[in-house]
């Protein structure tokens, strides 16, 4: 009943028929930076949350760009790259129209990324900042518990993972996680040759991003 209650909801605010699939987005941005790395994380956390939410996930996701009336077809985008970011004024007068009519934003700071997307979420919220998410927040306690926060993916500066967000008149609409890379750890195990334990922490991780967007 939940399931179908949501699949309404999500059809008068979004795009979306009633009965169709739903379908989670990767966000293709300008300026240079690798938007398209790690091209097997989104599958693999899809098949994952459809295996152990029982969610009802395209298996396919889809590519869409800042700028584009597209994304108000996808609940929930993903980005994420190591390079530069630039969102041109109506690139950024969308996506902040996107993500206070219902939308959410997940990025992932796939190392690198820190120093560009910041000042390009200032720009869609001007008033807004991250903030670093407590340890208690409902996102780290959805179907999995991570009482400690983010896992730790790839060591790189060998800093603690951080989860920020921005909240708009109290919603969290962008979930940023850095120093934890995981994306990362969503990617076929060949990729970056993780051992199973961290991809496991990753993918549920990633489980409890999406539970908590479909189902706040």
């Amino acid at each position: 009943m939940k399931k179908i209650i949501f699949i309404i909801l999500l059809s008068t605010i979004f795009h979306i028929p009633a009965q169709a699939q739903l379908q989670i987005a990767l966000l293709k941005y300008n300026g240079g930076g690798d938007w398209y790395a790690n091209p097997t994380s989104l599958p693999n956390l899809i098949r994952f949350c459809n295996e152990n939410l029982g969610t009802e996930l395209a298996p396919d996701y889809a590519t869409v760009e800042v700028g584009s009336r597209d994304i108000f077809n996808y609940p929930f985008v993903h980005m994420t790259g190591h390079g530069n970011v630039v969102f041109s004024p109506q690139e950024t007068k969308n996506l902040r129209d996107y993500l206070i009519s219902g939308g959410f934003l997940h990025i992932d700071d796939n190392y690198g990324l820190d120093k560009f997307i910041r000042p390009q979420m200032k720009k869609v919220f001007p008033g807004l900042d991250f903030v670093e998410l407590p340890f208690d927040h409902p996102i780290y306690h959805q179907k999995y518990s991570f009482p400690r926060g983010l896992p730790k993916v790839h060591v790189h500066d060998d800093k603690a993972p951080q989860g920020f967000g921005l909240l708009y008149e109290g919603r969290l609409v962008c979930f940023y996680t850095y120093e934890c890379d995981l994306g990362d750890g969503w990617e076929d195990a060949a990729v970056h040759k993780d051992s199973e334990e961290t991809r496991l922490k990753a993918l549920k991780m990633g489980a409890n991003i999406i539970q908590y967007v479909f189902m706040q």
